[in-house]
C-alpha cells in the first residue's frame, strides 16, 4: 500500500500526519517549531517531526508517495524554500523544504503552499457544501488568508497571494509588522502583535484602568482575552481588535466576493466570541457588495496540516476532482 503525508510548519507548532489513500489517518505528530539560529534548524525540526508521524504509523517515509506542506510564508517555490519569515528570529534567512522532504521519503511529488492556501485546501476537501468561491482567514501569530475562486486555488506564480495581514489599514502606521512595515493589519491585531496594540491604546489614555501586566515580559494575547469583561482597558483593546478587524475582512470580501469566509488560527478558535462575532457584526455595515456566510472552522486547529494533505491526496493520485472544484 501507498501512503501520504500532510505538513503544517507554523511560527509555534510543526504538526504532521501520515494517511492511507481513502485519507484515513494512520499516524501524527506534533512538536515546538524550532527558532534557530538558522534554517537548516527549523527544516530538521520538520523532518524529526515527519519521521516521529511515519514512526507513530508503523512504516517507513520512503513508503510516502507523495506529501503536502502548508507553512509560513513568504516562498522562493523555485527553491522549495520559506525565505525571511517575519514570525520567527531574524537569523533564519531560508528554510528548505519541499528537497530535504522529498529525499526523506524518496519522492519528487512534494507540494508547497502558503498555511493559508492549505487551509481553504482544507475547507473545500472536507466541507459537506463547497462554494466555488470561499476565503479562509487565519488570526494567530500573524494573519493571512487562501482563496478559492472561481472553483480554482489561488496561490499566486510564486506562492505568496493572500498575504491580506499585510493589508494597510492604519495609514498614521502607528505600529510596525514583524514584516518591517508600518501600519499593517497584522500589526494590531496577530496575536503576535495585541500586546504592542495594548501599550499603545494604555499610552494614548492613561486614565483607562487595567489590571493587565503591560510591562510584564510574560504578557501575551491571551492575558487581554481572559480579562474581558472585567478590565476596562482588556475591553477598550478588544473593541479596537473589532474595529480593524472588520476593515481587513471587508477589504477581503470587497477583493475575492466569497460566498463562505471561514476563520481559524489560535486567536480565532479560542476566543470567537470575542473576535469574530464582532467581526460578523460589523462586516455587515461596512460590505456594500453581497454579505458572505462568516463561521470557525470546524477543522480546528487541523485545518492546516488537513489542507496540506488533501493536496497530496489530490495532487500525488492525479484526481483533482476530490477537491470537489
Amino acid at each position: 500500500m501507498v501512503y501520504y503525508a500532510g505538513v503544517d510548519l507554523g511560527a509555534t507548532n510543526v504538526r504532521a500526519v501520515v494517511a492511507e489513500p481513502d485519507g484515513t489517518t494512520i499516524g501524527v505528530d506534533r512538536r515546538s517549531t524550532p527558532r534557530g539560529p538558522t534554517g537548516i534548524d527549523v527544516t530538521e525540526g520538520v523532518l524529526r517531526t515527519l519521521r516521529g508521524a511515519c514512526g507513530e504509523a508503523g512504516i517507513d517515509p520512503k513508503r510516502i508517495t507523495a506529501a503536502g506542506i502548508g507553512s509560513i510564508g513568504p516562498f522562493d517555490l523555485a527553491e522549495g524554500a520559506v525565505i525571511d519569515p517575519a514570525n520567527l528570529p531574524d537569523s533564519i534567512d531560508r528554510i528548505p523544504l519541499t528537497g530535504p522532504i522529498a529525499k526523506l521519503i524518496d519522492s519528487d511529488d512534494v507540494y508547497l503552499h502558503n498555511d493559508t492556501t492549505a487551509g481553504v485546501i482544507g475547507e473545500r476537501f472536507h466541507a459537506a457544501r463547497n462554494p466555488d468561491d470561499m476565503v479562509y482567514i487565519t488570526i494567530s501569530s500573524g494573519i493571512g488568508a487562501g482563496v478559492c475562486s472561481d472553483g480554482r486555488i489561488v496561490s499566486g506564480w510564486d506562492g505568496n497571494a493572500g498575504e491580506v495581514g499585510h493589508y494597510v489599514v492604519d495609514p498614521h502606521g502607528r505600529l510596525t509588522c514583524g514584516c518591517g512595515h508600518d501600519g499593517h493589519w497584522e500589526a494590531y491585531c496577530s496575536g503576535n502583535a495585541i500586546p504592542d496594540f495594548a501599550r499603545l491604546l494604555a499610552d494614548d489614555d492613561p486614565t483607562i484602568s487595567t489590571a493587565l501586566p503591560l510591562e510584564g515580559p510574560e504578557f501575551t494575547a491571551k492575558d487581554v482575552f481572559d480579562l474581558a469583561g472585567e478590565d476596562e482597558l482588556a475591553d477598550y483593546v478588544v473593541e479596537q481588535l473589532a474595529h480593524w478587524n472588520a476593515i481587513g475582512v471587508t477589504n477581503v470580501i470587497h477583493a475575492f466576493a466569497p460566498i463562505v469566509v471561514s476563520f481559524g488560527g489560535a486567536v480565532a478558535l479560542h476566543n470567537e466570541e470575542l473576535v469574530v462575532d464582532p467581526i460578523r457584526e460589523r462586516v455587515s455595515e461596512m460590505v456594500m457588495t453581497n454579505v458572505p456566510e462568516i463561521h470557525v472552522t470546524d477543522l480546528g486547529d487541523d485545518v492546516v496540516v488537513e489542507g496540506a494533505l488533501a493536496s497530496a491526496l489530490t495532487e500525488g493520485t492525479g484526481d483533482r476532482r476530490r477537491l470537489r472544484g
